[in-house]
C-alpha cells in the first residue's frame, strides 16, 4: 500500500467514526478542505461513492459501510503493532491533555500529582477543569474523567474510583428550625438545594433505596445550582438540605458542621471513570496515565476496567 493510500483510508475512518469533516480534520490536525480533497481522490481511485455529504451531515453509503468494516480491523492491527513498539520505551513522554470535573480533580488527581511526576518525569499533564461533558475529538483532548453514568455512548472507559454513596445533609441550624426528615418523602416539605445536570441543565428527582428498591423523590426549593461546591456551601450556611456524595461532605460530617439524614435510604452510584475514544490511538503516555489512576483499584474493580460504557442518565441532584 502506498503512503497516500494509507493516509486516505485513515482519513476515511476518521470521518466515518465522527460523522463530521470538521471533527475529523481537528483530530487528524489537517484542514477540512484538505480532508475533503483526500476523500474525493479516494472515491475517484476506487470508482465508488463512500460518503453522503450535505451542508449539515455526513453519512456512509453502503459501499462506505463495507469499506469501514474491512478497514477497522486492519488499522487496529497496525495500531497494536505500533503500541507494542511503544512498550519498549523505558520512559513515556510527551503531553497528555485531560478534561475532568472539579470534584474528580480534588479527590483523585490533586493528591497524586507529585507521585505521578516522580513516576513519569517526562510526561506533561495538561489538565482542564470542566464540569460539563467535553467532546474529546472536537476539543483535542486525549482523555477525560466523568462519572460512569454520564459517559457518552461507545467510549472506552477504565474505572479509577469506587462507587460513590450519596448522603442527604443539612446544617444543625437548619434542622433545629425545620425539623429532621425521617423518610425520603418528608423531603417534599423541606427546602432542598437542587443541582442541575451538567449535560442538560435540568434537575432530576433525588434517588434513594427503600428495601432494595429504587425510590425517586421530586423535591423543591428556592436554590437551583450547577455546581456541587456551591450546593455544599449553601448547605453549610443553613440554606437547606442537599444531596451530595459522601466523600465530598465527609470532612464536614466529621467536624459536625453538617448532619447526615436518611442513612438507611442512601444509595451508591457509579464512580469516576477515565474515558477515551479508541484503543487504536492510545499513546504510551496515555497508557501510563490510565495504569497509574487505576492502581488504587486494581483487583477490587478489575471486572469494570477497559469496558465500553453506554450513556446513562442519573446524576447528582
Amino acid at each position: 500500500m502506498r503512503g497516500n493510500e494509507f493516509a486516505e483510508f485513515n482519513a476515511f475512518v476518521a470521518i466515518a467514526e465522527r460523522e463530521s469533516f470538521v471533527k475529523a480534520a481537528a483530530f487528524l490536525k489537517v484542514t477540512p478542505s484538505a480532508l475533503s480533497q483526500s476523500m474525493r481522490q479516494l472515491e475517484t481511485r476506487l470508482g465508488v461513492r463512500l460518503l453522503h455529504r450535505t451542508t449539515r451531515s455526513v453519512s456512509l453509503t453502503e459501499a462506505g459501510r463495507q469499506l469501514l468494516d474491512h478497514l477497522r480491523p486492519a488499522l487496529d492491527g497496525l495500531a497494536r503493532a505500533a503500541e507494542a513498539i511503544n512498550d519498549f520505551r523505558e520512559t513515556p513522554s510527551g503531553t497528555v491533555r485531560l478534561t475532568a470535573p472539579r470534584i474528580a480533580t480534588e479527590l483523585l488527581i490533586a493528591p497524586r500529582l507529585a507521585e505521578f511526576r516522580t513516576c513519569y518525569p517526562e510526561i506533561v499533564l495538561d489538565i482542564s477543569v470542566e464540569d460539563k461533558f467535553v467532546d474529546l475529538a472536537k476539543h483535542g483532548f486525549d482523555a477525560g474523567i466523568r462519572l460512569g453514568e454520564l459517559l457518552a455512548k461507545d467510549m472506552i472507559a477504565s474505572r479509577i474510583g469506587p462507587d460513590r454513596r450519596f448522603a442527604a445533609v443539612a446544617s444543625r441550624s437548619y434542622l433545629a428550625k425545620h425539623g429532621v426528615p425521617h423518610s425520603p418523602h418528608d423531603l417534599q416539605k423541606h427546602e432542598c438545594i437542587r443541582i442541575k445536570r451538567p449535560t442538560t441543565g435540568v434537575n432530576r428527582p433525588w434517588g434513594f433505596m427503600d428495601k432494595g428498591h429504587t425510590l425517586e423523590i421530586s423535591v423543591a426549593g428556592h436554590l437551583l445550582v450547577n455546581d456541587a461546591n456551591l450546593a455544599l456551601a449553601a448547605a453549610l450556611s443553613g440554606a437547606g438540605v442537599a444531596l451530595l456524595a459522601e466523600d465530598h461532605v465527609r470532612p464536614y460530617l466529621q467536624s459536625g458542621r453538617l448532619v447526615e439524614m436518611l442513612e438507611d435510604y442512601s444509595w451508591s452510584r457509579a464512580g469516576f471513570f477515565l474515558y477515551y475514544s479508541s484503543r487504536r490511538n492510545m499513546s504510551a503516555s496515555l497508557h501510563a496515565l490510565v495504569s497509574f489512576l487505576r492502581e488504587p483499584l486494581q483487583g477490587a474493580t478489575s471486572s469494570h476496567n477497559g469496558t465500553i460504557i453506554g450513556s446513562m442518565s442519573k446524576n447528582e441532584g
